[in-house]
């Protein structure tokens, strides 16, 4: 964990890109979710 810690320390970029795609996979994965339709048994 030491080593994330300082690795984002060093590079302040990438906690704005982990933290955009953190917020870019939750609301895909509400929108998957929400588009799915039930399928009717054979």
């Amino acid at each position: 964990m030491s080593e994330l810690k300082s690795f984002l320390a060093d590079n302040p970029k990438m906690m704005g890109v982990l933290f955009t795609m953190m917020l870019f996979l939750s609301q895909a994965g509400s929108a998957v979710a929400g588009h799915s339709s039930p399928v009717a048994g054979p």
